[in-house]
C-alpha cells in the first residue's frame, strides 16, 4: 500500500514507521500500512464547500508574487481549501488565456497553468462552450412546455464532478490543448478595437438602459441564428466540412432542434428557435442576462463621459470579453469571484449588481481586505467536528 503520510509503527505487524493515510475517496479517509496488508477506514463528515471564481488577474499576480496583495490574498485562499471550506475550480478560459500568455522571467505558460491547477486541486469547472449550450437547451425546454421563464440555477450546470468532497492527496491532470492561440490573440485585438470603435456611436445614442439592454438580447439571438444558416448554407454547396468548421455556437442550435419533432419541417424548426431567442426564457438565461447587462451598464458609462480616452479604454478594457464570459457564464453558480478593477466597476453597477441578484461577492484586488475577511469568516464557522477531521486527514 503507498503512504502519503507516515504517522507511526504499524498496530498489526509493529513495522517500524510504515503506518499512516494512503488515501481520501469522498468522504473515506482510507489508513494502511506498507508492508503488511492491515488497513482501516475512518468516516470523514459532509461537506459543502463555498465556490470562487479567480479570475486570470488573480492568478498572475499571484503567480508573479510581485504585488503583496496577492500574495497575502492568495495564502488565505490556500488555508481556506486547505481546511475544505473552499474550492476555486479552475475552467477553460484560463486555459484559453493562459496560453496566450507570451511567458516573462524564464517562466512559460506551461508554469502558469501548473500552478492554476494546483490551487484549483484539480477541480475543473465545465467548458465554456458547454455551460452556455446547456443554460440555453435547459432554457428551451422549460419554453416548449411553457414553464415560467425564471431560470433555475443548478451546480450541473458548471461543474465538473462533485466538489462537495474531502480532496484526495494527489489528482491527475491531463494535459492538452486545442485551440489555435495566435487566432485567440487576434481575435481578441479585434473584438477590443471594435468595441472601442463604437464608443463615438455610444455617446451619440439617446436610447435609455432598457432600450440598450433589448439590443442586446435581441443581437444575441440574430447570431445564434444566422451562424447556424450560414453553416447550412455552406453544406447545401457542397462544402461538407462545414459542420466540422463551424463555430461552436452552431451546436446550440443543433441542440436545440434535437429537442423539436423529427416530423417538423426545418424552415418551422428554425422559427421555433427564433421565438424562443425573442422570448424572455432566453432573456433570463443566466450568461446572456449577465453580458446583456454588462455591455448596457458599459453603453451607459461611456455615453455619461467614461472611457473618453480611447487609448487608456483600449488598456482598461484589453481582457473585457474574457471577463463579461467568466462572469456570466460561471459567476452566478460562485459564492464569490475576483475580477480586475474596471470590471469590479462595472458589475458593482445597480444595472448589474451580481450580489443583489445571484449572491455573489465581488472582490478586485482593491478589495481584497474583504476577501480576506470573508476568508476569515468562513474559517471561524467551522465546526470543532470538522477542525477534527482536518487534522486526521491532512495534520
Amino acid at each position: 500500500m503507498w503512504i502519503t503520510r507516515v504517522l507511526g509503527d504499524c498496530p498489526r505487524c509493529s513495522a517500524r514507521q510504515t503506518y499512516g493515510n494512503a488515501s481520501i475517496s469522498n468522504n473515506i479517509l482510507l489508513r494502511g500500512c506498507m508492508v503488511c496488508r492491515h488497513h482501516e477506514e475512518f468516516w470523514l463528515p459532509d461537506l459543502h464547500k463555498k465556490i470562487i471564481y479567480l479570475d486570470q488577474s488573480f492568478f498572475s499576480g499571484a503567480f508573479r508574487a510581485r504585488d503583496p496583495r496577492f500574495v497575502h490574498a492568495a495564502e488565505h485562499i490556500k488555508s481556506a481549501t486547505g481546511n475544505q471550506l473552499l474550492v476555486a475550480p479552475y475552467s477553460s478560459l484560463h486555459e484559453d488565456e493562459t496560453h496566450q500568455w507570451r511567458g516573462h522571467d524564464g517562466k512559460l505558460p506551461s508554469d502558469l497553468m501548473s500552478f492554476i491547477k494546483q490551487a484549483s486541486g484539480g477541480n475543473e469547472f465545465e467548458a465554456d462552450y458547454e455551460v452556455e449550450r446547456r443554460q440555453i437547451v435547459k432554457a428551451f425546454k422549460a419554453y416548449l412546455v411553457k414553464e415560467p421563464a425564471t431560470y433555475v440555477l443548478d451546480s450541473k450546470d458548471v461543474l465538473r464532478g462533485n466538489i462537495h468532497k474531502w480532496e484526495n492527496y494527489i489528482f491527475i491532470s491531463i494535459d492538452g490543448y486545442f485551440r489555435d492561440i495566435e487566432e485567440l490573440r487576434n481575435a481578441k485585438a479585434d473584438a477590443v478595437s471594435t468595441l472601442i470603435h463604437a464608443f463615438d456611436e455610444w455617446q451619440t445614442s439617446n436610447n435609455s438602459f432598457e432600450e440598450d439592454v433589448n439590443i442586446e438580447n435581441r443581437a444575441a439571438g440574430r447570431i445564434y441564428i444566422q451562424l447556424y444558416l450560414e453553416m447550412l448554407g455552406k453544406i447545401a454547396g457542397g462544402d461538407y466540412y462545414a459542420y466540422l468548421n463551424a463555430p461552436i455556437a452552431t451546436t446550440i442550435v443543433d441542440a436545440m432542434r434535437g429537442c423539436l419533432s423529427k416530423e417538423m419541417p426545418l424552415t418551422d424548426q428554425l422559427e421555433v428557435c427564433a421565438q424562443f431567442f425573442n422570448s424572455p426564457h432566453f432573456f433570463e438565461v443566466p450568461s446572456h442576462w449577465v453580458s446583456a447587462h454588462i455591455y448596457a451598464t458599459l453603453k451607459h458609462q461611456v455615453k455619461h463621459g467614461s472611457y473618453a480616452n480611447r487609448e487608456e479604454a483600449k488598456k482598461r478594457l484589453s481582457g473585457i470579453f474574457f471577463d463579461v464570459k467568466h462572469i456570466s457564464l460561471y459567476g452566478p453558480y460562485c459564492d464569490a469571484i475576483t475580477v480586475d478593477g474596471p470590471m469590479a466597476d462595472l458589475i458593482r453597477q445597480p444595472t448589474v449588481n451580481l450580489q443583489a441578484r445571484y449572491g455573489t461577492s465581488v472582490f478586485s484586488v482593491g478589495t481584497f481586505d474583504q476577501l480576506e475577511n470573508w476568508l476569515e469568516q468562513l474559517k471561524a464557522n467551522m465546526s470543532e467536528e470538522h477542525a477534527e477531521a482536518v487534522r486526521r486527514a491532512y495534520g
